[in-house]
């Protein structure tokens, strides 16, 4: 038997794995970290320069108090880390009056008493220039959206859970577990730990690693594209152009960000091949695919629609049936915490999922009503 014990180990470090250790360490517990890739890796879906948070959440109006908990924590670790990680522009989800973008927006803002504004086609483009919406197409703007960087998070979580006694290993990954009711033993290509409880957050390996309990996730490859509308043209600046969601056709939703590092930053959502491993995915980026995106552009942003485009990326979503996440026990094993499958909208949620997941290793419960992320509900 493994000399070290651990209170808790957490295998995966990105964004929930990652914001999971630092919430064990600071609570002074044992931790140890594994990680198949080195920090701030390409091959997950913790990187890409930024990634949208807001208030509104038009998916359910159930997000909304837990996204309100991730804005605070975020802060919280900025005051750690000493630099910015969350930039709050303001946000425009875009769409027709009926649709499921707007309604389900304006639904989660009444419900919790949200400050809004319900922006007319000719309202936006006087407020953001670059903006040129369609006839019958509205906007509602949420003050509180904006961006996050994900790479500065996830180091951000990651140095504070070793500042606090982590032990964190990179290019080590969990390989099997074992659990009983006297702990979890874990194997890796450099030896077997011992902990009183495992936290598995390994994204689009969970199917893998998870072992005999079948759970209907899917991976779904991811393509984002960085366009440069003309380095002299300011109306894409952060200053002057929120992040947006534009509901394009009816359930079909392409978003985006200002300018940042790499240029002005798109993507149609969920709309990529589903791939049988994530080892199996194709990186590369082919011309043919941006296609669409230019045609979701053209009805809220046309000339960026035409802009050149001067990079590409590929990121992994794992996507459940309703799109929610999972964060539940093992059913067989209950020293095993299930995370993440957070269906491409999750990171958002990191710090306060990181939280939620520190309550449950530790505690055994949570404040959050976690009922809509068990893993009963798909048997």
């Amino acid at each position: 038997m493994p000399s070290t014990r651990y209170d808790v180990i957490v295998a995966g470090l990105g964004a929930m794995g990652s914001a999971t250790a630092a919430h064990l360490a600071l609570r002074g517990k044992r931790v140890l970290g594994l990680e198949r890739w080195m920090p701030g890796h390409p091959f997950g879906s913790s990187h890409g320069d930024s990634r949208i948070i807001r208030e509104m959440y038009f998916e359910h109006p159930m997000y909304v108090p837990l996204v309100q908990r991730a804005h605070d924590l975020w802060r919280e670790l900025e005051g750690h880390a000493g630099n910015s990680l969350m930039h709050t522009i303001g946000g425009l989800m875009i769409g027709p009056e009926g649709g499921a973008l707007v309604n389900g927006t304006l639904r989660s803002a009444r419900e919790h008493g949200l400050p809004y504004e319900i922006l007319s086609s000719d309202e936006v483009t006087r407020r953001y220039p670059a903006f040129a919406l369609r006839n019958g197409d509205v906007a509602v703007h949420d003050p509180r959206a904006g961006y996050l960087d994900p790479e500065a998070c996830n180091a951000a979580h990651l140095k504070l859970a070793a500042k606090h006694g982590a032990e964190l290993r990179f290019e080590e990954p969990l390989t099997s577990w074992n659990a009983t009711s006297e702990g979890v033993e874990v194997a890796t290509a450099f030896g077997n730990y011992f902990a009183d409880r495992l936290v598995l957050s390994v994204g689009a390996r969970s199917r893998e690693i998870i072992g005999n309990l079948e759970l209907p996730l899917e991976v779904e490859r991811q393509a984002v594209f960085w366009f440069e509308p003309g380095t002299g043209d300011s109306r894409y600046d952060a200053k002057s152009f929120p992040i947006w969601a534009h509901e394009y056709v009816p359930g079909e939703i392409c978003y985006g960000f200002p300018r940042l590092a790499r240029g002005v930053k798109a993507s149609v959502m969920h709309s990529g091949e589903i791939v049988e491993s994530a080892d199996d995915v194709n990186r590369d980026v082919n011309q043919s695919e941006i296609e669409p995106l230019r045609s979701a552009l053209s009805g809220v942003l046309p000339q960026l629609s035409h802009a050149i485009v001067v990079d590409r990326d590929v990121c992994l979503f794992t996507n459940t049936p309703d799109h929610d996440f999972v964060i539940d026990f093992h059913p067989e094993s209950p020293n095993v915490l299930l995370s993440s499958a957070c269906s491409g909208h999750g990171f958002k949620f990191a710090s306060a999922i990181g939280e939620i997941q520190a309550d449950l290793a530790a505690e055994g419960k949570s404040r959050f009503d976690l009922s809509p992320f068990r893993v009963s509900r798909f048997t």
